[in-house]
């Protein structure tokens, strides 16, 4: 290993030297120095193999007949964009067609916590996830999941993840860090397992995830910081980021397909003026009609510029703030020598226009156009058969019956905020008919179902949810669910619900849209329940689709399956539908659906 480095060393002086050629060089382009916080005109790059070996006013004496030259005509030359915390599944992707889908935008290196398919397949999908991850194109880091399930006792995995299952995934290649640490009033109660697998992420130098999913910034957001966790992307105030920075983490801030929270918290450095080397940009998520039509990490940066950040700091916490957070900076996140050449050509800067990527020393897109095929990956049989529901569903199923005796009853009802994975908790007084609850299409109150998917256990849990906006016969379906991963419906009436359900279970996975007992669109999910086999293009149509389909139910949301997907996400307050109840995160306990009422 020694003699490879010493020789690749070698190689990078030589050529800065002009001893030896570049393979490539970029000739007169506008440097964004993300480093000094510069832009500088009329800058050379000389690249070698994978890596830089000089940047300057002028790399003539690295050019020979033979080396590649490209006239940069005074573009900007930003360093490739990095995504500092995401979930590849959240595409419904494998990790080829995501590299696919993200590399046009200009993304060279992700980093990528796979809990969505460890909680579907335990510790086996975390080895499948690295090794796919090893042969791409760009750079794809994992982080081992901390949390699975995310909240034992209140919801029911496919698979679990122990102390040793960590020891072992922290130690594979490619693995990065321990991914976020959802079970945060764990984390302040001291449980001991938790705890531990923060201290064995520090211990192997390991950068810890975190994951603090509440307005609370007392005493247990204190516990929480004094653990060691070093990030948190859960923030959606101003005052989160705040409390983040102060405390010597790492801010991360979120613009995906659901989450928009870079809005209100970037005000910290607009408003305030707070160090922007504190904040990094990310996506936590982001399907494949977002991905190709809209864009990966320049979306995130466009948006943050639009925000009124200056454009050379808003590519810093897309690059280097990212970098120096996974201890990378010596590698990756800055156009330097030494570093990988990983080198966006930008004619545009405030709206990212990308018209060339360079990964890894290689032109990999120009003008749009791919010029490097990702790697195929085969997914053995087991992992293409991961719903496990025995019968077929019927209406009846879904019927919520009370024995209450008077008219109207209390109802815990899950509110949605729209492009937030926060719930608020209703209590709503319903309607009691025929000793049944029934949806409030008036009141924008519909039904929502969890049936379980993992161990054919029978088990269906149905509530109600408000802010849906559903106004005619239909149900809306889901097996990628947050972070468990049942099957999750929401819908108007039992007939659509049970007939989505039973799509989902035969298909083996998918999202789904019903109306009027037909099935508008379906996108299969034979992965585990959560990624296609399919290409980019041929997700991101039926994404799409999907997306459609709900708002013509009446649903307002811009991703009404990606919103839905969060709806049994108990480590995420306030309330949720989990397989078996309903459950109160602020008090991390299951709760009734009615109160006071023992049915």
């Amino acid at each position: 290993m020694m003699d490879h480095w010493t020789q690749v060393t070698q190689t990078l002086v030589d050529v800065a030297m002009g001893r030896s050629p570049a393979d490539l060089v970029i000739r007169s382009g506008c440097w964004v120095c993300v480093q000094s916080g510069e832009v500088i005109p009329k800058t050379d790059v000389a690249i070698k193999g994978e890596r830089i070996a000089f940047v300057g006013p002028n790399a003539d004496h690295t050019i020979s007949e033979n080396t590649v030259k490209i006239d940069a005509d005074d573009r900007y030359l930003v360093p490739g964009l990095l995504d500092g915390h995401t979930h590849i599944e959240s595409g419904m992707l494998t990790v080829g067609e995501f590299v696919r889908a993200v590399l046009p935008s200009g993304t060279t290196g992700l980093f990528v916590d796979p809990h969505e398919i460890a909680n579907v397949f335990g510790l086996n999908a975390i080895r499948l996830m690295t090794d796919e991850a090893a042969s791409q194109p760009i750079h794809v880091w994992i982080q081992m999941p901390s949390c699975v399930p995310s909240a034992p006792g209140l919801e029911t995995s496919g698979a679990e993840i122990n102390l040793e299952d960590v020891y072992e995934g922290i130690s594979l290649p490619g693995v990065i860090g321990l991914g976020e640490m959802m079970n945060f009033p764990g984390i302040a109660k001291g449980d001991i397992n938790l705890l531990s697998e923060v201290v064995l992420a520090r211990i192997k130098n390991k950068v810890v995830g975190g994951h603090y999913a509440s307005h609370d910034l007392g005493l247990p957001f204190h516990a929480y910081v004094a653990s060691g966790i070093e990030d948190d992307h859960e923030g959606t105030r101003y005052l989160d980021s705040l409390s983040r920075i102060r405390q010597g983490m790492k801010v991360m801030l979120r613009y995906g397909s659901v989450m928009h929270d870079v809005a209100d918290q970037i005000k910290v450095s607009t408003e305030l003026g707070i160090d922007y080397r504190h904040i990094i940009l990310v996506t936590d998520g982001t399907n494949a009609s977002t991905l190709l039509n809209e864009g990966h990490m320049d979306r995130v940066v466009r948006h943050a510029i639009q925000q009124g950040v200056v454009p050379v700091q808003a590519i810093q916490m897309a690059t280097l703030n990212t970098a120096e957070h996974f201890g990378l900076a010596r590698d990756i996140g800055q156009i330097a020598p030494c570093r990988f050449a990983d080198i966006l050509l930008i004619s545009d800067l405030p709206q990212m226009k990308i018209d060339m990527v360079i990964a890894k020393g290689r032109i990999a897109v120009k003008d749009g156009e791919l010029l490097i095929e990702p790697k195929k990956f085969s997914y053995p049989s087991e992992v293409r058969a991961s719903v496990h529901v025995s019968r077929h569903l019927v209406p009846e199923d879904f019927i919520v019956p009370t024995i209450a005796k008077k008219p109207n009853v209390v109802v815990n009802v899950i509110g949605v905020i729209p492009n937030q994975a926060l719930t608020k908790h209703f209590r709503v007084e319903m309607e009691v008919v025929n000793s049944n609850l029934q949806v409030d299409i008036q009141r924008d109150i519909c039904k929502i179902a969890v049936v379980e998917r993992h161990h054919n256990s029978g088990r269906i849990q149905v509530g109600f949810v408000q802010g849906f906006g559903l106004n005619v016969p239909c149900a809306i379906g889901t097996t990628f669910a947050h972070d468990s991963h049942q099957i999750v419906v929401v819908g108007t009436d039992e007939l659509n619900m049970a007939r989505a359900t039973n799509e989902l279970i035969s298909s083996g996975g998918g999202q789904i849209v019903v109306k009027n007992n037909c099935t508008e669109v379906l996108l299969e999910l034979p992965i585990a329940g959560l990624m296609s086999d399919q290409p980019v293009d041929v997700v991101a149509q039926k994404t799409s689709q999907i997306i459609n389909a709900a708002k013509a139910c009446g649903c307002p949301f811009d991703n009404p399956n990606s919103q839905l997907s969060y709806m049994a996400l108990v480590s995420i307050p306030e309330l949720r539908l989990s397989d078996k109840g309903l459950v109160d995160v602020t008090q991390m306990k299951i709760i009734p659906l009615i109160e006071n009422d023992s049915s």
